[in-house]
């Protein structure tokens, strides 16, 4: 059992933890209570908030709807007034801009096309909105004037400012100079750059909203006329200026480069005048026999006789020179003038290519370029016209006319195929075409030649009474150096007139075996000839005389000028065989010597007088003769003639000899002492002695 006071002490104990619990129940009721109350003071207060908020929106959102109504109608009236404004804007276009219009757009362009731009904005609103307006017609009517005007503005401004260019910059353009490492180009500057932009931005207008192509014609049409005048130009420059001084000097570059010729005349051969002068003498007189003798220098070394011949040849044809003079300057003038007309275009071209569209550069390029090539071409044609007509007068110097031009204008052909590309086929087609022409009449004159050489006529008044060169001879060899100096261009002249297969696509190698079969030919026809010629002659010494120095001739003019080379390309041995036909002909020569050296022989020695004035008689006679004979080449002259003396004087020598015994007086018999028989014979082949 629990003591009672234990249960007792237990029992207060709760008894009071039971009281503190219930004062913290009333404590929580009576919090509860206070915050229901609070709750329900909350929830009253929102929703009187609530209540007042949905009063609140009730109010603002109508006015708010009717403000935004309002702001729209506001915007709608700005835009409606903008509009109205843009609109009657362009019912004042054709006023406000009818002074500037009618004024033009010479030299404010930018606010011409500004003028110009209104103008067209107007033209679509009244073609989108009010197409029978009669605003429309106006300012339809006043965009044409405009446009009009734009492109009096751009044919004025080409023509205005569109100057041919000047031939010492032309000159300049086409200079090459050797001494220079780097080559300054000229560059040709055919518009000021202000005048240039203009005319670009007009073409660019006229182009995308001129819908307007009439001045590219415009263009192409001016233009052209100032390529032609810049290469006609060029050429009267040559026409003033060449003959005077035979170079053309660039002022321009004189400063820069010391007094440097601008542009040298093109590298022509130094005898070709010459030749020209003689090949047409020998053409005029050679053929139809009213001329005798020669008259040309074969070699340098000639005896005074034969350079008299020559001088009293530039004296009879000084007139004739002075053509030839003129005839030089034409043919520089002309190949100058091709360089000219390739520099030129290209930068046309180059100047086109920012004014003209793309998709129609090429085919005004061809049409500006069309009146310029023409004429060239057209000279070209009567360069070849006239030698046709010189051929047929048998003056197979006009040959040499066209060779110089022809290779310029082979070797300008890459040149004119690139400036070309893109043009029409018959614009491509001219320089070939010109050029076959060229190779054709060239080839023809060649072979006439050839032939003229064969059948030159064996005329007795129309031989050198001397023995010396036949004018044959010297214009066949002046004829055959000029083919050395353009012998590619003589070679591709044969070669085009080829039909075979291999001369399809004939090689360098291919013309030059051609060229050399020419000049063999050419010169075995000389050969045949001057046999035929020399028979003229009544004295066979004085024939072998002749063919002596002609065939000496040949070879030294063969191996002077190198065309010895061309002949063994085909005639391997031609030296040799010229030395023996010269050989030949002096031991041809030396048989005119036994009817004085047979006086000599050991028959006659028992004999004095009779033998010994037969002796004297034949050296006299031979010595006075062969005195007026010709040996130019003094090499060959003075071989002959140590060579005579060796055999004579030998000869004479041993007889005096033989020849004491028999008598006690031999200087009554003997006219002449050997030394003095020496000397005559020493002083053959010379009227000076």
């Amino acid at each position: 059992m629990i003591p009672t006071e234990d249960a007792s002490a237990r029992k207060k104990e709760i008894e009071e933890k039971l009281k503190q619990e219930q004062e913290t129940l009333s404590f929580i009721r009576e919090n509860l209570e206070k915050s229901d109350q609070l709750t329900k003071g909350m929830v009253s207060i929102l929703s009187s908030f609530e209540s007042r908020l949905m009063q609140l929106e009730n109010s603002i959102i109508p006015v708010h709807k009717q403000t935004e109504n309002l702001q729209r109608l506001q915007e709608n009236v700005d835009k409606t007034l903008s509009c109205m404004d843009h609109v009657i804007s362009y019912y004042h276009v054709a006023k406000d801009t009818d002074r500037i219009i009618r004024e033009g757009p010479t030299g404010r362009l930018a606010e011409y096309l500004s003028c110009i731009a209104k103008i067209q904005k107007a033209v679509e609103y009244f073609q989108d909105n009010n197409p029978d307006s009669p605003e429309l017609n106006t300012v339809k009517a006043r965009f044409e004037k405009g446009k009009e005007l734009l492109e009096a503005e751009f044919r004025n401004l080409l023509t205005r400012y569109s100057k041919p260019v000047p031939p010492i910059l032309i000159l300049d353009a086409l200079t090459v100079d050797d001494e220079l490492e780097v080559q300054e180009e000229v560059m040709l500057e055919h518009l000021p750059e202000a005048v240039l932009q203009d005319i670009i931005c007009i073409s660019g207008w006229l182009v995308e909203y001129g819908r307007n192509q009439d001045f590219m014609n415009v263009y192409f049409q001016i233009r052209s006329n100032q390529l032609d005048r810049s290469i006609k130009g060029l050429k009267d420059h040559f026409r003033k200026n060449s003959a005077s001084s035979g170079v053309l000097y660039s002022p321009a570059v004189q400063t820069k480069r010391k007094d440097t010729p601008t542009k040298k005349a093109p590298k022509r051969p130094g005898t070709i005048r010459k030749a020209q002068n003689l090949l047409k003498q020998y053409s005029q007189h050679g053929l139809d026999g009213k001329k005798g003798g020669s008259n040309l220098t074969p070699m340098e070394d000639h005896d005074p006789r034969v350079k008299h011949h020559s001088d009293a040849l530039n004296e009879k044809h000084g007139a004739a020179s002075g053509k030839d003079d003129v005839l030089d300057i034409e043919i520089d003038s002309y190949i100058h003038c091709i360089s000219a007309f390739v520099k030129l275009a290209q930068s046309e071209y180059a100047l086109l290519t920012e004014i003209i569209p793309e998709h129609h550069q090429k085919k005004t390029f061809d049409s500006l370029i069309q009146e310029a090539l023409d004429n060239l071409m057209l000279e070209g044609d009567n360069i070849v016209s006239a030698a046709r007509r010189a051929i047929m007068r048998h003056d197979y110097s006009a040959v040499l006319t066209i060779f110089p031009i022809l290779k310029h204008l082979k070797n300008s052909k890459s040149d004119f195929d690139s400036t070309l590309q893109g043009t029409a086929a018959s614009t491509k087609n001219k320089l070939p075409t010109l050029i076959t022409s060229m190779e054709s009449i060239g080839a023809k004159a060649l072979e006439e030649f050839a032939d003229s050489i064969k059948n030159d006529p064996d005329k007795e008044y129309n031989m050198p009474k001397d023995g010396t060169v036949h004018e044959l001879t010297s214009n066949a060899i002046l004829f055959l150096q000029q083919l050395l100096d353009f012998h590619e261009t003589a070679g591709a002249m044969l070669a085009s007139q080829e039909t075979s297969s291999s001369a399809s696509s004939y090689s360098s190698e291919f013309s030059k075996r051609l060229l050399s079969t020419y000049i063999c030919k050419v010169l075995g026809n000389l050969q045949l000839n001057l046999l035929s010629k020399s028979k003229v002659y009544e004295d066979s010494a004085l024939s072998a005389i002749f063919l002596h120095n002609n065939y000496n001739y040949i070879l030294k003019s063969l191996e002077k000028s190198d065309l010895i080379a061309l002949v063994k390309v085909t005639q391997k041995k031609a030296e040799v065989s010229y030395r023996e036909l010269i050989e030949q002909q002096i031991q041809m020569y030396q048989r005119s010597w036994f009817r004085v050296t047979e006086h000599l022989t050991d028959r006659n020695m028992p004999v004095i007088q009779p033998y010994n004035k037969g002796f004297n008689d034949g050296l006299e006679e031979l010595c006075k003769t062969q005195k007026g004979w010709a040996i130019p080449d003094k090499e060959q002259r003075d071989f002959i003639r140590q060579a005579q003396k060796r055999v004579v004087s030998e000869g004479y020598r041993a007889f005096l000899c033989a020849n004491i015994q028999f008598t006690k007086n031999p200087e009554k018999y003997h006219k002449y002492r050997p030394e003095q028989v020496e000397d005559m014979i020493e002083r053959l082949f010379d009227t000076s002695a």
